[in-house]
Order: C-alpha cells, then sequence, then structure tokens
C-alpha cells in the first residue's frame, strides 16, 4: 500500500496549523520602499510620490540614458559577446574604469597597483561585501556611520558583522551641518574605527561638508588612524561635475593613506535595475592590494558567486568610448541641472506664498534628496490631505517633483506648517 502512495505528507507538517512557517509574523514594509507600496495603492488622481530615490523627467517617468541605449545597441550587435561566467572580481575593464573613474585618471595609488577593485551589486552589494572583509581581517570592528544617514547602513553593516555607531552629522536648528558635532564625535573615536563617508550628496539630508571642511576631517582621522569607508552613490548626479563630485575621496587617496570605496551606477548611468556597483580597496602597496583581492574573492564566492555581466559591460562601453563618456556627461549634467532648478522653483514658490519658516536650506543642499524638517505628524498630514508620499522624516526626493507638482506640495507644506505645528 505504502508504494502507492510514495510521497505522503509529514506526520509535523500539521503542528504548525498546516504550514512549518505559521509561525512567521508579517515584517514591516521598508521605510523608504514602502512608501512607494503605499502610493500605488492611493487611487488619487493628484497624488505625487516623492519617497523613491529614482530619477524622473519633468513628466514624472523613468528615463533610460540614451547613450545607455547606444551602448546597450552595440553589445546587442556584437556577435562575439557570450553569457559565461565573469570571474569571481567582476568585468576586469569595469573595475579598472571604476577605479580611474572615482580616483582619476591620474592617480598615484592606480598607477603603483595599490587598488583592490570588485564588481558588486550596486552600492548596497558594495558596502555589505566591504563591511565583510572588515569584519574578517580588520583588528577594529566598529564603523562610526553618521546620524542621519541612509536607512539600509545600520543593516548592512551590522549583518556583515560590525558593530554601528552614530557620529552627530545635521543640525535640525539650522538645517546644514553640525560640524563641531560631527569633529568632537570624531575625535572621541576609539583610534582605529572605521568611519562611513557620503562622498557627496549626502542622504538624507542633502548637506555635505565644504573642501575645507573635509580637509579638517581628513587630518583628524588620520591623526587618529580612523579608517575611512566612502560610500559614492552620486558622482557627478550631485554638481553635474565628476570630478567635483569625487574631490572628497580624492583627497584622503592623495596622501597616501588607505580608505575604501563603495560606487553606484544607479543614480549617475540610471542603471537602478542592473545593480551595477564596485568596491575598491586603496592599499599601502600593491603587494598588500593582491592580496586584499584574494580575500574579497572568499566573501564573494559564498555570496553571490560572482557578478551578473550586462550592467557592468553598459559601463565599461561607456567609459571606454570617448564619445560615448562626453555623451554621458551631457545627459548627467542635464539631470543633475533639473533637480537643481526644481529645488530654485520649491524655494520661489514658498517664498512667494509666504510659507512661515526659512527654506533656504533647500536650495544650499545638494543632490537627489532635500531634508525639508518637517516633522513625523506634518508628514502624515500631507499624505491623508494632499496625497504626498515621503519618508517620515520628511526628506523629499526632487527628481519626484515637476514644474507641475510643485504648487501642490507648495499648497500641502504651508497647510501643514500652519496647522501642525
Amino acid at each position: 500500500m505504502a508504494s502507492q502512495n510514495p510521497i505522503a505528507p509529514s506526520p509535523a507538517a500539521g503542528i504548525y496549523g498546516g504550514s512549518v512557517f505559521a509561525n512567521v509574523v508579517q515584517a514591516p514594509e521598508d521605510p523608504i520602499l514602502g512608501v512607494t507600496v503605499a502610493y500605488n495603492k492611493d487611487p488619487s488622481p493628484v497624488k505625487v510620490n516623492l519617497g523613491v530615490g529614482a530619477y524622473r523627467t519633468e513628466e514624472g517617468k523613468p528615463l533610460v540614458l540614451n547613450v545607455v541605449r547606444r551602448a546597450e545597441q552595440l553589445l546587442v550587435n556584437d556577435p562575439s559577446r557570450v553569457k559565461e561566467y565573469l570571474p569571481i572580481t567582476g568585468l576586469a575593464d569595469f573595475n579598472k574604469l571604476s577605479a580611474k573613474l572615482i580616483f582619476g585618471a591620474d592617480s598615484p595609488a592606480i598607477q603603483e597597483n595599490r587598488v583592490a577593485t570588485v564588481q558588486c551589486l550596486s552600492g548596497t552589494g558594495s558596502l555589505r561585501v566591504g563591511g565583510e572583509f572588515l569584519a574578517r581581517h580588520y583588528h577594529e570592528r566598529t564603523i562610526y556611520i553618521p546620524q542621519p544617514t541612509w536607512g539600509n547602513h545600520p543593516k548592512v553593516f551590522t549583518l556583515a558583522g560590525l558593530s554601528v555607531k552614530t557620529y552627530r552629522y545635521y543640525d535640525p536648528t539650522t538645517r546644514g551641518l553640525n560640524f563641531e558635532g560631527l569633529l568632537a564625535d570624531l575625535s572621541a573615536a576609539p583610534p582605529g574605527a572605521i568611519v562611513l563617508l557620503h562622498a557627496c550628496a549626502h542622504n538624507p539630508t542633502g548637506v555635505d561638508p565644504t573642501l575645507d571642511q573635509w580637509e579638517q576631517i581628513r587630518l583628524l582621522m588620520r591623526s587618529k588612524g580612523l579608517l575611512p569607508f566612502f560610500d559614492s552613490a552620486y558622482q557627478g548626479f550631485a554638481s553635474g561635475n565628476l570630478d567635483a563630485d569625487a574631490q572628497s575621496v580624492r583627497m584622503f587617496v592623495a596622501d597616501g593613506g588607505e580608505c575604501l570605496t563603495a560606487q553606484s551606477y544607479a543614480k549617475n548611468m540610471g542603471l537602478y535595475g542592473e545593480r551595477v556597483g564596485a568596491l575598491s580597496i586603496v592599499c599601502k602597496s600593491a603587494d598588500v592590494a593582491t592580496r586584499v583581492e584574494s580575500q574579497l574573492k572568499l566573501v564573494i564566492r559564498p555570496m553571490y558567486s560572482n557578478p551578473p555581466i550586462h550592467g557592468a559591460s553598459i559601463v565599461a562601453t561607456i567609459l571606454k568610448d570617448r564619445e560615448l563618456y562626453h555623451e554621458w556627461t551631457i545627459e548627467l549634467k542635464a539631470m543633475a541641472d533639473r533637480i537643481i532648478n526644481m529645488r530654485q522653483q520649491l524655494f520661489d514658490a514658498l517664498r512667494a506664498r509666504g510659507t512661515p519658516g526659512d527654506w533656504s536650506h533647500i536650495i544650499k543642499q545638494i543632490g537627489m534628496f532635500t531634508f525639508t524638517g518637517l516633522n513625523t505628524e506634518q508628514v502624515t498630514f500631507m499624505t491623508k490631505e494632499y496625497h504626498i508620499y515621503m519618508t517620515s522624516d520628511g526628506r523629499i526626493s526632487m527628481a519626484g517633483l515637476s514644474s507641475k507638482t510643485v504648487p501642490h506640495l507648495v499648497d500641502a507644506i504651508h497647510a501643514a506648517v500652519t496647522r501642525m505645528k
């Protein structure tokens, strides 16, 4: 009889009410991605999504860069291309060109072969691989992250095996940088601690140190032996200039010291879904860099084996071709300029409306996001009454705005500020 029913249900299957996973609780939505989930459920015709960290056109549509389409067409038409596995470290051309992009073509670190670069799964994957490498091989397991920072940072580093602490960064009273607090907290950090730094266009505040302040940060960190770990998610996307947006990183590399840099091509090439990124570790010598790369392979192999080929091929195709590279810089500046223009329009409209408060921080901040200074109650009010969606901390994506939606947002902010103090 048993042979007639060889796949009988396990006696344990019914213990948990029909499922062995019956006791699994419903997890909360991601605080950032959950905004889009709520937005998609809203049937209102006037709804506006200012939560998503992705560029939108003036018409509110996703944008695929023309240069990306050209590069993809070249790849599709190349009969020599195959779909074989990449090496564990990824596409060699992509790695070399990514290091050159962030550190500069004339960087001594590159010329002296002191940089170990591996292709990773966008910025998040680069941070995770770097964090796990540090947890295995670095003597200090504490990483200091700015307060506030991107919501995924503490989770990524904690799961990578590091202990996460914060340093003061944003001053809500001035809606600018708390520079004195930053210096004080880094001064109090134990020697050798890891420090996460946003290369440019700090997320979520849009507040960056000046070059003079960066130099003071560098001097302090080097004097205490603190290890810089840069998150570069917006190179070229902040100011429209690739070199200007990499200055903070290059200052730290120029002094001959060591550092880590996670790069993402999600924003500056619009390759959000391709998950294209790189982790570079600048070392003291070529010999150390070789050994570091060997250990990075041991982190990556059991995690995802090796990275995908398509997105990295797009990036490499653009970066190594002079004409395509030039076209990319033009499109990149156009995106950055539109965001800067949206900042100006929003500031002008709030001032014209007479909305209480000083809104100059909107045009002082830089990059995709603006930290409005709106509190949780005001954000909830704007969502409920005006169908405007943003993260609960008042961060809005300037790329989600358009000339058509600025007046609606100003109405909502004015009502929130005057009625929900």
